[in-house]
């Protein structure tokens, strides 16, 4: 554990994640923010961009290519995807990264060309990058340069079906994902979709059979059975700023019941600081995690014999982005991991 507080460089900061990043890390006692990046912002403050910030002791924003890496102990990349493979291939390989982009989620770089439609530009990084589901994957993350910061749906998905899988409790046929975002996860962009007008008073599935999530949370899933997994992974938009509700229909293996299911994720996370499983026959809400970076998980049997149904919420700009992301750094530099998220939900 450093004596001194971490030199902290976000790129992308003008990005709902990069205002996350920052909420969340100007009360962390082991991290001081000395480098903001945005393009299109560059030489303005951030609360030009985000008024609610404006009150902070923060550096100007600036152009990527105006930083000094030499200043900083580590960098949290909030870019689109497809864009910060060279980023962070050019920084000095002394400095830990944390990415919040695709680019080095998925191990197999013929997979991340397929769909994400452009050529891998960093192979040999890829190679190196960590995956950064931190409950799962903590000692790895604590000896790595680079993780690569998993999705919000794939955070909210996988942190039920991992323990399952691995435990052989259910079966790794017959998946089927039904998970509801807030609009944030669509990011801060100008899109005619994300409007309000668009967007309040209804709900719509959308990336139908080709999100982009799905192979990411396959990934994952195959790693945890042993054997490839194939999922039905539907997201919907639903009306709200902030939070991912997963709603898993799985197929019971081994003899267990939901019962033995909910027992086995308790017995993986109750040492867990931000992953709760909830007793018998509680559904959890995203109003119950809302800006914080907890996940809670519910086990319930379904009316067909042999299946049963998790539920699972998280904030996506939190456990799913920012906050994971934070946790991951805690890890990687020898951090408390709790440090700067013990925030609890927002209510109402």
């Amino acid at each position: 554990m450093t004596d001194k507080a971490l030199k902290i460089g976000i790129l992308g900061a003008s990005g709902y994640t990069g205002a996350e990043l920052v909420r969340l890390l100007v009360r962390h006692p082991g991290a001081e923010v000395t480098l903001l990046t945005a393009d299109r912002h560059g030489g303005n403050p951030l609360g030009d961009v985000f008024p609610h910030l404006a009150r902070l002791a923060l550096p100007d924003l600036v152009r990527i290519e105006d930083a000094d890496w030499d200043a900083l102990d580590f960098v949290f990349c909030a870019l689109p995807h497809a864009t910060t493979q060279q980023v962070i291939a050019g920084l000095p390989e002394t400095l830990k990264v944390c990415d919040l982009s695709a680019d080095f989620r998925l191990r197999d770089i013929a997979v991340y060309e397929q769909w994400y439609g452009g050529r891998h530009q960093a192979p040999e990084l890829q190679k190196e990058a960590v995956y950064g589901l931190t409950e799962i994957y903590r000692d790895a993350i604590a000896d790595a340069r680079l993780v690569a910061n998993p999705g919000c749906y794939t955070t909210t998905s996988e942190l039920p079906l991992v323990p399952l899988l691995a435990a052989g409790l259910i079966s790794p046929s017959g998946i089927v994902i039904d998970a509801k975002s807030g609009v944030s996860g669509a990011g801060r962009s100008e899109k005619q979709a994300n409007l309000h007008a668009e967007v309040s008073e209804g709900i719509q599935a959308y990336g139908i059979a080709r999100h982009r999530h799905a192979p990411e949370i396959e990934q994952e899933l195959t790693v945890a059975a042993g054997r490839p997994v194939t999922v039905t992974f539907t997201p919907h938009l639903v009306p709200m700023n902030r939070g991912i509700l997963a709603t898993t229909y799985v197929t019971l293996a081994g003899g267990a019941d939901a019962e033995d299911l909910r027992v086995a994720l308790a017995a993986q996370y109750d040492p867990e600081p931000f992953v709760h499983v909830l007793p018998a026959g509680v559904a959890p809400a995203t109003r119950d995690v809302r800006g914080s970076n907890h996940c809670l998980i519910g086990v319930f049997a379904d009316r067909v014999p042999g299946r049963a149904i998790l539920l699972s919420v998280t904030d996506n700009l939190v456990k799913g982005a920012a906050g994971q992301a934070i946790q991951n750094m805690n890890v990687m530099c020898g951090l408390p991991e709790t440090m700067g998220l013990e925030q609890e939900a927002l209510f109402p």
